[in-house]
């Protein structure tokens, strides 16, 4: 199964239940909004992997929303592709320029969205179509919700379980704790910044009684990456 969360911003309700189902078939978690202020709110309550936008919406342009999201510091890695029935080069490129990572012109077969939104996940490390991550000598195993290293379980909590799901997932890479906290909590989870650096102290000690707490480092005036 494919746990990543695909939201679908799409207008036109037959064509929304369609993408639903097709999404839905091949694995997906599918969340629906028939305009932008729909998948604003959407957004708020579940961060999506990936969004599938039409072009078309009656309150804002799907690439005018493109272009805005891509500005937005705590938004602009989540990837879109855009939906619709424009087939020139011209608004190939126009929707390309604002930031999409795909581009998808009406009508298409559903085979050929699933393997393209599969791509771009690829591309950017948030297709989770198996249930353990394994980095060197540490398995996570989604099924069980455990992690162990070096043949040994480390016990987590589960907010360390999804911190650590995340890092694991998006190695390399600097968040700050605003994206951590959007990323892992949720938009509708009113922390504050510094509750972040809490759970990871937490994360970093149950790690360190474990041999690996150096994974989880700190960039002074960036915030945090898991570096193997």
């Amino acid at each position: 199964m494919n746990s990543a969360k695909i939201l679908v911003v799409e207008d036109e309700e037959p064509i929304r239940q369609m993408l639903l189902i097709v999404l839905e078939n091949a694995g997906f978690d599918v969340q629906c909004a028939k305009d932008v202020l729909g998948a604003r709110k959407s957004i708020a309550e579940s961060m999506p992997d990936l969004i599938l936008l039409d072009w078309m919406l009656p309150d804002i342009s799907g690439v005018d929303w493109c272009r805005q999201l891509k500005k937005d510091s705590s938004l602009k890695e989540l990837p879109v592709i855009l939906l619709t029935a424009r087939g020139s080069e011209e608004d190939k490129v126009r929707g390309l320029e604002v930031g999409a990572d795909d581009y998808m012109t009406k009508p298409f077969s559903p085979r050929e969205m699933v393997a393209r939104i599969k791509a771009v996940l690829r591309r950017t490390g948030k297709l989770f179509t198996k249930t353990k991550v394994v980095v060197n000598d540490l398995i996570l195993d989604t099924d069980s919700y455990q992690l162990s290293y070096q043949g040994r379980d480390v016990p987590l909590s589960p907010t360390e379980f999804k911190l650590m799901q995340f890092f694991m997932t998006h190695p390399e890479k600097v968040y700050n704790r605003t994206q951590l906290l959007d990323n892992v909590w949720g938009r509708t989870a009113y922390l504050e910044e510094r509750t972040v650096d809490v759970h990871i102290r937490r994360l970093r000690k149950v790690l360190s009684e474990h041999g690996c707490g150096e994974l989880v480092k700190t960039v002074r005036g960036f915030g945090y990456r898991f570096s193997s």
